[in-house]
């Protein structure tokens, strides 16, 4: 979706939510609601659009028209501010808080004047909300808990959020050489601060970083700090002869570079960020790469994804690290949408898009009928869409795999039946809803339909979404149990707002020898360039090819789920 038809969407999003904290008219709500959700499905950039293309599209009438064209022509439309001006800023900010929704805000602000996310704070912890009909002491520790979610957001990225802010500050260093650092580098799901280093000088550098920096906080010949899209970067300036040690103290978890630290003066050495002193000549031995570092250390060259202190400093050591999975590795993505569901793209394009990133196979998994708002598929939507596949795969050189990512609903029977499922090529089966069951009840769920012999992946295993929804509570050792026992494999969602299973989970499936596959979860073309995401997971989870399924041949892979 172009930055023009998102902005499109959102807005009218926004303008059913405004109404909806008014308690205006449920007709005209549901009226912006509705274009909004067509226009996220458009295939086409909606500014290239004429008046008939627009009225044109179900649920789009003349008034909702011209507030498209305002939005494509102004940035905005005049009702949107008008009724935005009559509700107080901060009220807004609620409609960010996991569980709290336009309804929930209006009665909030409407029966007890809260106003501010400190006053919803106040209350909850009070018990006051306990005095509105619907809440209950549940209701309350699910608005602290999201509360906190959401303020731990404002101080962490995601990869996606993170890779903008490196590449802005990329730009400014342009030919300089730098590396980044951190827990960035070390691929973690969630990023604080940005750390960079570079062998440039402070004088050459920090003038390039003042006119992309929003504040500048610390500024000097050996560090600059600074913020940049609202997020903290710090730069390191150090010489070329003391570059990999330097690198190697600021990648390395705290825990990494203390036992490394300790393993070092163990041995007579005393290792910092400028180099080696060895204590009985007092000289300080500097290294321009990690990669010298680690040799005179007698060490294999540990890769920045496991520098976490969880054991790969002891195998660096006997020369026993894991072979890691590589992009290059992967054949296919396990996990894509259609515009048969609540994708963007036609089968055509899926076909298209996967041939240009030198895919194999392709897996088209849309949403079952049983998740109504993702316009899922019906049995014999199932059908003729695999009839469609067909006559696609005569001509591509990148298959496009039947399949389905069908429902688990609340009992654990799956959205579709076990006659359709049996004729797809995979299936993958999520949780879409009832987060909130009992852990018992949640895990349930999940093992049956591990159980089922139709299903491949289960999708999304946790259900959490970094920065707005905690994971469920689920037993995931119970889930690894029984993923061994039937051979399911666990997908690894690449979307940079799930990451999910992450790093943790993912080393113990693998340890277990339980099966994992990569998908992106893509419903737009962009989103397929997301599968470096599920990758960098499984790196840090210690996977190597062998332990994903995508890397597998097509015959391989089909005789594998089968």
């Amino acid at each position: 979706m172009d930055d023009t038809t998102r902005r499109v969407a959102d807005l009218l999003q926004f303008m059913g939510q405004l109404l909806e904290i008014r308690g205006e008219d449920a007709f005209k709500i549901r009226a912006y609601y509705r274009a909004a959700d067509q226009i996220s499905r458009l295939a086409q950039p909606i500014s290239g659009m004429s008046e008939a293309d627009l009225l044109g599209i179900a649920g789009i009438g003349k008034h909702i028209t011209r507030k498209i064209q305002e939005i494509i022509a102004n940035g905005t439309f005049r009702e949107l501010e008008e009724v935005r001006q009559g509700i107080p800023a901060t009220l807004l900010e609620l409609l960010n808080l996991e569980g709290v929704g336009p309804k929930t805000v209006s009665k909030l602000w409407q029966q007890m004047g809260i106003v501010t996310i400190e006053d919803l704070e106040k209350a909850a912890r009070s018990h006051r909300l306990r005095a509105l009909r619907g809440f209950g002491e549940r209701k309350e520790q699910d608005i602290l808990k999201s509360i906190e979610m959401y303020r731990q957001k404002g101080t962490r990225m995601n990869r996606l959020e993170a890779d903008r802010i490196v590449a802005r500050v990329a730009s400014a260093l342009k030919d300089a050489p730098f590396d980044t650092a951190g827990s960035y580098r070390r691929g973690v799901s969630t990023v604080g601060d940005i750390d960079i280093t570079t062998t440039a000088t402070a004088a050459v550098i920090n003038p390039r970083l003042r006119a992309i920096a929003d504040e500048i906080i610390d500024e000097g010949e050996k560090r600059t700090s600074f913020r940049c899209q609202g997020q903290r970067v710090d730069i390191r300036f150090t010489k070329p002869a003391e570059y990999g040690t330097m690198l190697l103290y600021l990648t390395g978890s705290k825990e990494f570079n203390i036992h490394l630290r300790e393993i070092a003066l163990s041995r007579g050495m005393k290792l910092n960020e400028y180099g080696i002193e060895e204590r009985r000549g007092g000289v300080l031995r500097t290294f321009e790469t990690e990669e010298a570092v680690f040799a005179f250390l007698g060490m294999t060259p540990v890769p920045p994804e496991l520098r976490e202190n969880r054991g790969e400093i002891e195998r660096a050591f006997i020369h026993n690290l894991p072979p890691l999975i590589e992009r290059a590795d992967i054949q296919g993505d396990l996990h894509v949408h259609s515009d048969w569901s609540d994708g963007q793209m036609s089968l055509e394009e899926l076909a298209r898009r996967g041939e240009q990133a030198g895919y194999r196979y392709l897996l088209c998994s849309d949403h079952s009928a049983t998740l109504g708002v993702a316009h899922g598929l019906s049995a014999e939507r199932v059908k003729g869409q695999g009839k469609e596949i067909e006559r696609i795969n005569r001509t591509s050189s990148c298959t496009i795999l039947t399949g389905i990512e069908v429902d688990i609903m609340a009992d654990g029977n799956l959205g579709l039946p076990n006659t359709v499922l049996g004729d797809l090529d995979l299936v993958i089966a999520s949780i879409h809803s009832g987060f909130k069951q009992e852990r018992d009840v949640l895990t349930r769920r999940l093992l049956k339909a591990m159980e089922n012999d139709h299903v491949d992946i289960i999708g999304h295993p946790t259900g959490r979404l970094l920065g707005e929804r905690p994971p469920y509570d689920v037993d995931l050792g119970r889930v690894l149990d029984v993923a061994a026992d039937t051979h399911t494999a666990l997908e690894i969602n690449a979307s940079p707002y799930r990451l999910d299973l992450d790093d943790g989970p993912v080393r113990q499936a693998r340890d277990r020898g339980i099966r994992l596959a990569i998908g992106t979860d893509a419903h737009d073309p962009a989103e397929l360039t997301h599968m470096i995401y599920g990758v960098t997971i499984a790196r840090r989870g210690w996977c190597g090819p062998a332990d994903i399924l995508n890397t597998r041949e097509l015959r391989d892979l089909l005789g594998a789920t089968t």
